[in-house]
């Protein structure tokens, strides 16, 4: 029998401890691979709230590629909201204004306001057809950039940015207010006769113009005067590009329009299939009509589940994890979940609570996104002040056992744990000039 060489002894013995690895690597648990070790992966920068960027780390460690992944999904998601979320300011209000400015907006093709929103009040249609119905024909250009078009500026002005007409009436009525705000949706329909391209043009001219704009800048539209500026906050679009290069599958979901915040989401390395907004239903041409995609048993043109709350939501599991119909509007299962969610508002509170290991709430003073945050029973959830221009401490505790809950009918309620149990009031207790890490 021939005795084996040197280096086949070699290469058998480390063999061996390759298969004895490997069967080590199989009963260790993501949490603990590698224990106390940094994982391979770019840092995120500083400028964050006391342990934040640490709490950052230990999520890219558990889940980032160079970790053993869940064994549901080869990524780990990560959804981030968008505005005054990945950005200070709002992008569809920048798109708004820099139509209106420009005359972009075109009169209903039925002659009817009714036909933009079907929450539109009688009064608010009315207040419309007078500012506006003299200037063009339908489907034609309205000149809200002219002298001649400040009245209908200021009216789309006030019903967008106020619900209320000019003269103080409610605008919109009979909505679901967890899945639907009637003035963010009517932005993507004031966009009808239009295509996704010339949208995202529109979006392009307005991002060219507000990050140019200095901080705290104004515009005139109508003859009213509006913010000018938005700016991206540099840690999220670091921590964006930290999460994308550690394999995180990185989402992004507003309630904006959706080609508004394709053009956007391009400044963050995010590509337009990541992208979830507000999406038009669209004429046989391709142009977009005023009414809205649906999701999970909602279906196209009802108008009632856009990216708003539970909405927020539905859109995630439809688009992310491939849920169909009604069971999309759930909760789903642990393993088709998002592990990381960031977001600002109340807009944001279903989504959010969703995320599984950590979820990044920037504060700006809402009562129900803030009482659970606040509240933050199992620990995932963790409180920055804004990056620009933060909000000062809220000084009365937000009302969380009382009023911090609107519900589907926008009747206020007390805020509820997953077991029924009532969040009592919370105390602000992040916030400016507390201490920022390095």
């Amino acid at each position: 029998m021939t005795r084996p060489t040197r280096a086949r002894r070699l290469r058998a013995a480390a063999a061996a401890l390759t298969l004895a690895a490997g069967a080590l690597a199989a009963t260790v648990p993501t949490a603990q691979a590698v224990p106390g070790a940094r994982c391979a992966t770019p840092e995120v920068a500083g400028g964050w709230y006391g342990e934040n960027r640490e709490r950052l780390h230990r999520l890219i460690d558990r889940y980032a590629r160079c970790a053993p992944y869940r064994a549901a999904r080869a990524k780990p998601v990560a959804v981030f909201d968008w505005d005054n979320t990945v950005v200070k300011n709002d992008v569809g209000d920048a798109t708004m204004y820099w139509m209106l400015r420009n005359g972009k907006i075109r009169r209903p093709d039925t002659g009817d306001w009714a036909s933009t929103s079907r929450y539109l009040t009688p009064g608010a249609a009315s207040a419309l057809a007078d500012a506006c119905d003299a200037l063009a024909r339908p489907g034609a250009p309205l000149p809200t950039g002219t002298p001649s078009g400040t009245a209908c500026a200021d009216e789309v002005t006030a019903v967008y940015g106020t619900a209320a007409t000019r003269a103080g009436a409610p605008a919109f009525t009979g909505w679901d207010h967890r899945t639907v705000e009637p003035a963010y949706a009517w932005l993507a329909q004031l966009t009808q006769g239009r295509s996704a391209a010339e949208v995202r043009a529109f979006a392009a001219a307005a991002r060219a113009e507000n990050l140019a704009a200095p901080v705290d800048a104004t515009q005139r539209v109508g003859s009213a005067t509006v913010t000018g500026w938005v700016r991206y906050y540099d840690q999220q679009k670091d921590l964006i590009d930290v999460l994308r290069k550690a394999g995180f599958d990185v989402w992004i979901t507003s309630a904006s329009p959706q080609p508004v915040v394709e053009v956007w989401a391009k400044g963050v390395g995010v590509a337009a299939d990541h992208v979830i907004g507000i999406r038009n239903t669209t004429a046989p041409d391709g142009r977009f009509t005023t009414h809205l995609k649906g999701c999970g048993s909602v279906p196209d043109g009802a108008d009632t589940m856009i990216t708003y709350i539970d909405g927020k939501r539905c859109w995630i599991n439809q688009e992310v994890f491939h849920v169909r119909g009604a069971a999309a509007q759930k909760i789903g299962p642990a393993a088709r979940r998002q592990v990381f969610a960031a977001g600002d508002s109340d807009t944001d509170v279903s989504f959010l609570s969703d995320a599984t290991a950590l979820r990044l709430v920037l504060n700006r003073n809402k009562d129900e996104l803030m009482c659970r945050a606040y509240d933050n029973g199992d620990g995932a959830w963790i409180v920055n002040p804004m990056f620009i221009e933060p909000k000062k401490r809220r000084i009365a505790p937000y009302p969380c056992a009382t009023t911090g809950y609107v519900d589907h009918d926008g009747t206020p309620g007390p805020v509820r744990r997953a077991d029924g149990s009532v969040v009592p009031d919370q105390t602000d207790s992040v916030f400016p000039p507390a201490a920022v890490s390095p």
